[in-house]
């Protein structure tokens, strides 16, 4: 294995350069992954630009799949996995001892400072420094998450395996979508459309995404992928699309994974049904939502 890789390491908003860094021993308890591919994520652009407080310099890229090229052995007993294997890895390093953790909900683990939201809010000045994925090589910290992934598949459809994710934990995992349902999706991005994907196997009754009349080719991914409707929300009354579709109902689940805009935000109250579930997903930059009225969450028991 070679002793250096390259990385590109981001010194500031839109500031990227090209380094050479050295590959760290390891100990029992960590890994060396060479990346084979890194998902591109909304927040990445958010970083780029500096909207995102991250601690500079650093190495993006929180969506990895790669291959062990090495690893101690308690790591690979603790993960099931050995040299040679392929992997994806998790976005978030939780510490596995918090009581959030210990719960189950790891995602949401507190315990380990700027490691919380993954590798690309960890700064180079921290240990190996090769927390980011936009490098050949990069280090698996002990408290990892990594999946086995099937060799045969293409990189470029196994690396999906974050949006995928996603989708099924903001559309079906966290408001309990199941047969019967309706659900609204607004935004037909990836998350968006990964989200059609999760909503289709979890058996909804009716799926609707909305979007703009730029998204005219989202919109058609998103009929093949299982939406029964589209609605160009730029064209078209919304509101009162989403009524004529329900028959006045509204949708029982409704899903916000629009990027930097906050008017969907606001839109969804009126959206959903009485006693109905929503999610917000999409992150918006920090912007405050304008008109958020919430004593409709209050009247329709809104969860």
């Amino acid at each position: 294995m070679a002793d250096k890789t390259r990385a590109v390491v981001q010194t500031g908003p839109r500031a990227l350069e090209m380094r050479d860094m050295p590959i760290p021993d390891i100990d029992d308890e960590s890994a060396i992954l060479r990346v084979e591919a890194c998902g591109i994520c909304g927040s990445d652009a958010e970083q780029y630009n500096g909207v995102l407080n991250v601690p500079w310099p650093l190495i993006p890229g929180h969506e990895p799949l790669g291959i062990i090229e090495k690893i101690g052995d308690k790591a690979a007993q603790r993960w099931g996995v050995d040299v040679g294997d392929r992997v994806a890895v998790e976005t978030m390093i939780p510490c596995g001892f918090c009581p959030t953790c210990v719960g189950g909900g790891y995602n949401l683990c507190r315990g380990r400072g700027n490691r919380l939201f993954g590798y690309s809010y960890v700064p180079i000045t921290t240990g190996s420094g090769l927390w980011g994925a936009y490098a050949d090589y990069m280090h698996l910290d002990p408290h990892s998450i990594v999946h086995k992934i099937d060799k045969n598949l293409p990189a470029n459809i196994a690396v999906m395996f974050n949006p995928l994710g996603a989708g099924f934990r903001w559309a079906v995992e966290i408001p309990q979508t199941g047969p019967g349902d309706t659900v609204l999706i607004l935004g037909p991005g990836q998350r968006g459309l990964a989200s059609v994907i999760a909503c289709r196997a979890a058996g909804a009754d009716t799926i609707i995404v909305t979007g703009l009349a730029s998204d005219a080719r989202k919109l058609e991914l998103a009929k093949k992928y299982g939406a029964d409707h589209t609605i160009v929300v730029d064209e078209e009354n919304a509101r009162r699309r989403v009524k004529e579709l329900t028959n006045g109902r509204g949708a029982d689940v409704v899903v916000e994974v629009t990027a930097n805009s906050t008017e969907p935000v606001a839109e969804s109250l009126h959206y959903v049904a009485l006693g109905g579930r929503i999610v917000l997903a999409g992150v918006k930059g920090q912007k405050n939502v304008p008109n958020f009225n919430s004593d409709i969450i209050v009247g329709k028991e809104i969860t």
